[in-house]
């Protein structure tokens, strides 16, 4: 008797086999991307920051939206160390406000007709206490998702005019495959959880790069679409949220034993970057799937493809979070 295999097993079954995926170390300068533009949020520190130095690496051209002026200004002063001939753009960009989210589009058009790559990075990691965003989201929920759903939005008309169609990669976690959506509550208005939003929303993004992609192909548009998450990768992410918001005695401490934990049982930022770099660049990466670190427990290690949670496996969720959100925002993409 001949057993069928779905549609892609064969493919996925040798990515995982050992030595079958290469390391995409942030400072190798191949496939060379000259003449390609890239937009990096949260490029200015920890994952984006050595995503967009393997970019620049490589020629491409960078786009770097950033908050705080100052800070992007010594990314750049970093990034070029590092990499002399970098070609790079500061613009403004709070994930947090809406508007500014349609201003950066703007600006964006008025430095390229194209965009060959958009890496979906930036985000708030579970702070103490519930904030919102200035259009009264949750802060989690409206700066990992929503933001990056708008900006994507606006975008795509970028996206969709480089050559090859331009590439989506969005940022989940593991932490996508520990909750699930909340409909009665996205805002967490009624029950917050630090974390418990931090899940809600990496979900979010995982659910919202499987349906970018599915929608591309049913509607014949010029992108692509990838997730990816980094394992667990020592960046400034944990003292940006929890740290930040507690008392400073238990900040300084949770930023202390957190930054531990990352750094013995996970990896470096630079490390944490390839898989978000594979997901970009790699030949064997495949709209619709999602890559991350092949090591224990996806937690370090080099990158590949990683099973989709199961959380993440349902297209009407992924559906009706993308009707929502075009809702919540104002963005469509049609």
């Amino acid at each position: 008797m001949t057993v069928q295999q779905p549609a892609g097993f064969l493919h996925k079954l040798g990515a995982l086999l050992p030595g079958r995926h290469e390391t995409w170390r942030v400072m190798d300068t191949k496939p060379d991307l000259h003449g390609r533009t890239a937009l990096v949020t949260g490029g200015n520190s920890g994952l984006g920051l050595e995503v967009a130095r393997g970019l620049a690496r490589r020629g491409a051209r960078l786009l770097l939206p950033v908050r705080d002026t100052a800070r992007g200004q010594q990314a750049v002063a970093a990034l070029t160390a590092s990499c002399p001939q970098a070609h790079i753009t500061l613009l403004a960009l709070d994930l947090a406000s809406l508007e500014s989210v349609s201003a950066c589009a703007r600006a964006v058009a008025e430095q390229t007709n194209t965009l060959d790559f958009l890496i979906n990075n930036a985000g708030v990691m579970a702070p103490a206490h519930r904030l919102e965003t200035q259009d009264g989201f949750e802060r989690q929920f409206g700066v990992n998702h929503l933001g990056h759903f708008a900006l994507t939005a606006a975008l795509r008309p970028l996206l969709q005019a480089a050559r090859g169609g331009g590439t989506v990669v969005t940022v989940a976690s593991l932490a996508a495959g520990r909750n699930t959506l909340h409909f009665d509550d996205l805002q967490s208005r009624h029950r917050y959880s630090p974390f418990g939003a931090y899940q809600q929303s990496k979900l979010a993004n995982l659910l919202f790069s499987l349906e970018l992609a599915r929608r591309a192909a049913e509607n014949g548009w010029n992108l692509h679409a990838r997730a990816a998450h980094p394992g667990w990768a020592s960046t400034a992410i944990l003292a940006n949220g929890q740290g930040a918001t507690l008392p400073a005695p238990l900040g300084r401490i949770e930023q202390t034993l957190g930054g531990a934990v990352l750094r013995v049982m996970g990896q470096s930022a630079a490390r944490g970057a390839e898989p978000l770099l594979y997901a970009a660049l790699s030949p064997d990466a495949h709209d619709g799937d999602y890559y991350g670190p092949q090591g224990a427990g996806e937690r370090h290690g080099r990158p590949g493809p990683v099973p989709i949670p199961p959380t993440a496996r349902k297209p009407s969720l992924a559906a009706r979070l993308w009707d929502i959100s075009e809702r919540l925002t104002g963005f469509s993409m049609g």
